[in-house]
Formats: C-alpha cells, structure tokens, sequence
C-alpha cells in the first residue's frame, strides 16, 4: 500500500495511525473534518511532504470522494471519534450523503457508516480496518496493571460485559458502570467518558442524600464502579473500535471508579505504559478479558 487515505476525527487515534503508516514508507492523504479533527495535524502536513492535508466539513461525501480520487487513493481508514451527536444533529449532508440517509432505515452509527463504506468502495476506494498498522496496540488478555480485581469487582464485569453486549447489539453504546451488580449508567450518544462521569456523579448525590443511619444502604452506595467496555457482537473494526488511552483512567479516577473491564484483541490500548502507570498510582486495575 503506497498511498493510504485518513478520514480523521478527534483525538490522538488518527495522529497514531499517520505516525504508524509514515514509519512503513506510505503517504498519507488526510481528510480532516473541521468540526473534529485536531489542527494540529496541519502541522504534520506542513513538515512531512509525504502528509497532505485536505480541511472538509462533516457531511461533504462528494468532496471526500473527489479528494481521494483526485489525490489517487485506493484504499482508505477511519481514525478518531466523531461525536455521535454531531452526526445526527450538526451535520449538514450534501445530495450524495443526503440520498445515503434518506435509504437508511434505521438511523444508527453502524448503519450510516456501513452505507459510506459502501459508496465508497463503489467508488473504487476501500475501507480497511481502522487498527491497520496498529495491530501491536490491541489489548492482550489478562491484568495489565498490578493489582487484580477483588471477587466483587470480577462479580460486577460479569454482569457488565452482558449489559454492555445487549446494548451494543442495538448500537446503543459500548460502556456501562456498575456498582454491586447494579447497573448505574449506560452509555449513549454521549460518549464513554461522559458516561462515566455521569455515573461518578449519580452515585455522589445519592451518598449525599442517604443517611448514614441506613448502613445496608449506605455500603452498596459506598461500593466503587467497575466500568466495562465491549465491542459490538459484529463488531466491523473498520469503524468504531473501542479505544482507551490516558483521558479514560483520569475520568474514571475523578469518578471513583476502581476497575475497568475491556475485550482483548479488540481494543485499542493507547500509551499503555502511561495509562498503567496512572491507573496502579490510583489504585484502578485493569483488565482485558479474551473472548470464550
């Protein structure tokens, strides 16, 4: 692969992914969305000949199509989140993408992007898998930090991974916290961290409102979250991969959040020294669970 297409979204993700391709020899072609992507990889384009960047807007499928053909892309990735409410509410289609969603028949993220990929490759331009080249940061199975869960901890993943697998099945999120194997937040269009942060602040207004006179209850609500994240049942890892990185551990610290629960070989550990490192400093265990 001589020459790879970008469509970059936020985070660190679609800067990991340029670095990675750059070390392999291939150039870059970036398609950065104005309402996402970081400008610093303007940057990037400036100092490396091999990186050429194009600005567009969210929704302009024409220009994206005609960006990449016209640059000679054959092959093309997905790297970094676009917020699920700026695609259902900020965009702006032109005819292309707007004839997309009129076909829809179920407005969700797998759907939509299912149908790009597919005007796309009906374009001559193929989708790979978002984890191309960075197959080295998928999670392995096993504790990756140095403390293990505690037996209520391992209780609360299992009752996790099957909420998360329910409403991952529906495309509804791939994130829920538990607490006593009791479920406390799911997530939605809001996004991980937002729903972590939720369930950190649920459970403080809750200890804020009980008496401590009521010790069975004040102990369940004294129970830390274990936060569970999955992949999707058919999880199509060229769009939507779980991703964890740096922000994740500090979110989930601020929570009180004790233990975080991820599916090996089909998540994304970014920086993971650091965010061990991070996670050991505030007592968090992490651990990646492998499919049966």
């Amino acid at each position: 692969m001589n020459k790879l297409g970008l469509i970059a979204g936020n985070g660190r993700f679609p800067f990991l992914l340029l670095d990675a391709a750059r070390a392999h020899g291939t150039e870059v072609v970036v398609a950065a969305i104005k309402e996402e992507t970081d400008p610093e990889i303007d940057d990037r384009g400036k100092a490396d000949p091999g990186i050429r960047v194009h600005w567009l807007s969210l929704g302009e499928l024409s220009r994206l199509i005609e960006t990449f053909q016209m640059e000679g892309v054959t092959k093309a990735v997905m790297a970094g989140q676009v917020k699920h409410k700026q695609i259902f509410s900020s965009i702006r289609p032109d005819w292309r993408l707007a004839k997309l969603l009129l076909s829809l028949r179920t407005k969700n993220t797998d759907m939509l992007l299912g149908a790009v990929a597919k005007v796309l490759g009906d374009e001559g331009i193929e989708l790979v898998s978002s984890t191309s080249y960075l197959e080295p940061l998928l999670a392995q199975p096993g504790t990756l930090t140095a403390r293990e869960p505690s037996e209520q901890e391992r209780l609360d993943i299992a009752y996790g991974r099957e909420v998360a697998r329910a409403i991952a099945g529906y495309d509804i999120g791939q994130t829920v916290v538990v607490a006593s194997q009791a479920c406390v937040a799911i997530e939605a269009m809001e996004g991980t961290d937002a729903a972590i942060e939720r369930a950190g602040a649920l459970m403080q207004s809750l200890r804020e409102e009980t008496s401590v006179e009521a010790s069975e209850e004040a102990s369940t609500l004294d129970r830390s979250l274990t936060v569970v994240k999955v992949a999707k049942p058919k999880q199509d890892m060229r769009f939507d991969v779980p991703v964890i990185g740096i922000r994740t551990i500090e979110v989930m610290q601020r929570a009180g959040a004790s233990c975080l629960a991820i599916e090996a070989h089909r998540t994304l550990l970014f920086d993971r020294d650091n965010v061990v490192t991070l996670a050991d400093a505030a007592g968090i265990t992490i651990v990646a669970i492998a499919e049966r």
